[in-house]
This record gives C-alpha cells, sequence and structure tokens, in this order.
C-alpha cells in the first residue's frame, strides 16, 4: 500500500474514532441513551479514490475500495453514489468478495449527474453495512474524503439494488 493510502487511511480511522463527527464540521445527532462502539477500520469498507469519465447525465466512476473481505461471510457487497441530501443516485453491487485483491477498484455506471453535482461516494460491507471512509465531490472539481453522521442516510441501505448472493 503506497504511502498515500496509508496516509488516507490513518486519518480515516482518526476521523472515524472522534465522538461528535457530522457532515460538514457540523456535531452528528445522537440518542444520549444510545452507546456507540466505533467500528475499527479492519471493519470497514473504504472508499480511497473516485475517477470520472464520460459524459453528464452518463458519467462512468471507477471507485477504489480496501475492505476486510474474508469470503461471503464479510465482503464490501456495493459502492454508492448518493446526493449532498442522501438520495440514492447509483449502487454498483459486487458480485464476490476480493479477499487477494486488496485495495481493489470497480467501475459503474451510468450515473446520471451533472459535472457540478456535489455527490458522495461510499461503500458498503457485509455485514456490517456503512461506517468507512467517504468521498465528496463534483465531476469538474473532484473528490475528497469527508466525515459524515454514522446514520447519515441509512434509510437507503435497504433500497433496490440489492445484492443477490456472493460468488465466492
Amino acid at each position: 500500500m503506497s504511502w498515500t493510502r496509508r496516509l488516507i487511511l490513518s486519518i480515516v480511522i482518526v476521523l472515524t474514532l472522534l465522538p461528535g463527527c457530522g457532515v460538514n464540521g457540523h456535531p452528528a445527532q445522537s440518542d444520549s441513551n444510545q452507546e456507540v462502539t466505533p467500528m475499527s477500520a479492519q471493519q470497514l469498507a473504504n472508499v480511497l479514490s473516485v475517477k470520472v469519465t464520460g459524459s453528464p447525465q452518463a458519467y462512468q466512476f471507477l471507485v477504489e475500495i480496501s475492505s476486510p473481505d474474508k469470503g461471503c461471510d464479510q465482503y464490501a457487497d456495493w459502492w454508492e453514489v448518493l446526493s449532498q441530501d442522501g438520495d440514492l443516485i447509483y449502487r454498483r453491487i459486487l458480485l464476490h468478495s476480493h479477499v487477494d485483491e486488496q485495495p481493489f477498484a470497480r467501475a459503474g455506471g451510468p450515473v446520471p449527474i451533472v459535472p457540478d453535482t456535489v455527490v458522495l461516494v461510499r461503500a458498503h460491507l457485509h455485514p456490517g453495512g456503512y461506517g468507512g471512509s467517504v468521498l465528496r465531490g463534483t465531476v469538474s472539481d473532484g473528490f475528497q474524503l469527508v466525515v459524515i453522521a454514522p446514520d447519515f442516510a441509512s434509510d437507503v441501505e435497504h433500497q433496490a439494488p440489492q445484492p443477490d448472493g456472493c460468488a465466492f
């Protein structure tokens, strides 16, 4: 793993474990009666980079992910593109685990946005869900690491499309 990726992952780990971090510097909302146990970086699917090609309303995203894949019992099962409001714009289902290929990159699209649409790109781990590093940006300006509230857009987790299994 390159020193740049290690640095990004270290920053993500620190930011993930900081209490009260939310979207764009706003504090995360939490229920004071609920105990929160942060997941370690080894239990998360982290988006490391996003590259975009194509044209407006039909972009192809190449998303690089680092995940603690162990086979079909634990693997990154999708990455997705969300609006700033948390609406699901696009989801790329990953059909198998990537135990021996870390980090890995997978392309998907078409993503129906224009060059200046601000989006978030995050990955999902089966089981475990969201919680890893997220990149925010636009096609025209690029993508940067952002800290979001743990429950940001959690309702999209059950929206279609969904994986119908794991090949290996």
